[in-house]
C-alpha cells in the first residue's frame, strides 16, 4: 500500500508538471509585481492563521500576494507542491513523514497547528455513541472506528490511545469514512467508534456521544498534528520568497494564538460551520514553531504500526 501510495504520488506529479507551461515551482510573477503565491489547503479551522494572516496584509507587507487552493485533503496537495502547482501546503505530520520516507522531496517551513494538550478538552477525539458498552479505548479491540483517511496521523493516534489503556492496537480495525459522514454512521452502528476534528466532535456530542480519549493527547504534550511544506526545488530555486512567506506565517500563527476571538471569526469566512458551532468548538494551538520531540514520537510510533519502511530522517523534512 505505502508503494502504490507513492507511485501514485509521483505519477501525478510527472502528470501535473508535464502539463503546464510553468516551470515548476516558479510563482506567477512579473517585475516589481508581488510574488503570487498558491498555497494549498483544506477547510477546516486549522487553517485559521493562513487567512487570518492574509486578511492583516502579514504576506501583503512582504510582497506575497496569497492565492489560497481549498483541497480535499493532504493526499492532493503533497503531490501538486512537489510538481510546482502549489509553492506551499498544509498537511498532517504522518503523512509528510510518509511521503518523506517515500523520496518525495518535501520540506517543512513552519508550523501548522498543536494538540491543546488538555486531555478531554481537545479539538479532536476519539468517540462512541451515548449507549455504547465502549467505556475506554482499551475496549476497541477487534472494533471498527471510522478515520477520514487511512494511513495517517488518525490511526497512529488512535493505536496510541489503545496501547496507553492497556490494549491491543493492532486488533483495532479501521474504515476510511469523510468526517461530515462519521456522526451518522456512529449513530446508527455502522462503526463502532469515531476519531473526529471539530465542528464533527461538536455534531456526536449534539447526539449525546462520548468522548472515550483525547488521542493527540495520548501521542505526546504538545503534538504537531500538521505543518505548512515546501519542495525541496522551492526551497533550492528561491530561498527569499520561502524566507518571506515563512516569516508571514510565523506571525499569522503567533497572531491566531494570541486572538482567538478573530480566529474564531474568521473560520465562518472559508467554512460553512454555522456561527452558533463555531463559539462551541475547541481550538487548537497555533505555535509558530515544530516541536521536534513530539514528531519524533509520532515517526516512532507509525515505524512501529509499520506506517513507515524505514526510520524518518527528520533532519531531510524539518527546518
Amino acid at each position: 500500500m505505502r508503494r502504490s501510495i507513492a507511485t501514485l504520488a509521483l505519477a501525478t506529479v510527472l502528470l501535473v508538471a508535464g502539463c503546464s507551461n510553468t516551470p515548476a515551482n516558479t510563482p506567477n510573477t512579473t517585475p516589481g509585481a508581488p510574488d503570487t503565491v498558491n498555497v494549498g489547503v483544506i477547510a477546516i479551522l486549522d487553517v485559521a492563521p493562513i487567512y487570518l494572516g492574509k486578511s492583516k496584509d502579514f504576506f501583503t507587507k512582504r510582497n506575497i500576494n496569497l492565492n489560497l487552493i481549498q483541497a480535499t485533503g493532504g493526499a492532493a496537495i503533497v503531490p501538486a507542491v512537489v510538481s510546482g502547482q502549489y509553492q506551499f501546503g498544509f498537511s498532517n505530520m504522518v503523512s509528510l513523514l510518509i511521503a518523506s520516507s517515500n523520496g518525495l522531496p518535501l520540506k517543512v517551513v513552519c508550523n501548522g497547528n498543536n494538540s491543546t494538550g488538555v486531555d478531554g478538552s481537545d479539538f479532536a477525539a476519539l468517540m462512541v455513541k451515548a449507549d455504547s458498552p465502549i467505556k475506554t479505548a482499551a475496549d476497541l479491540a477487534g472494533k471498527t472506528v471510522a478515520a477520514n483517511t487511512l494511513k495517517n496521523i488518525v490511526d497512529t493516534s488512535v493505536r496510541a490511545s489503545v496501547r496507553k489503556a492497556g490494549g491491543d492496537p493492532k486488533s483495532v480495525k479501521f474504515v476510511e469514512l469523510p468526517f461530515p459522514q462519521q456522526p451518522a454512521q456512529l449513530q446508527s452502528g455502522q462503526v463502532d467508534a469515531v476519531f473526529v476534528v471539530e465542528p464533527f466532535q461538536q455534531a456526536v456530542l449534539a447526539q449525546g456521544g462520548r468522548k472515550i480519549a483525547s488521542s493527540y493527547v495520548d501521542v505526546a504534550p504538545n503534538l504537531v498534528v500538521a505543518s505548512y511544506f515546501t519542495s525541496q526545488q522551492m526551497l533550492s530555486g528561491n530561498p527569499d520568497l520561502v524566507k518571506r512567506f515563512t516569516e508571514a506565517m510565523k506571525e499569522s500563527l503567533a497572531y491566531a494564538d494570541s486572538h482567538p476571538d478573530e480566529a474564531r471569526q474568521i473560520i465562518g469566512t472559508y467554512t460553512q460551520i454555522a456561527p452558533e458551532v463555531i463559539a462551541k468548538m475547541t481550538l487548537p494551538k497555533w505555535p509558530a514553531d515544530v516541536n521536534r520531540p513530539a514528531v519524533q514520537t509520532l515517526a516512532d510510533l507509525a515505524l512501529g504500526d509499520g506506517l513507515l519502511a524505514k526510520a524518518a530522517d527528520l533532519n531531510a523534512l524539518l527546518p
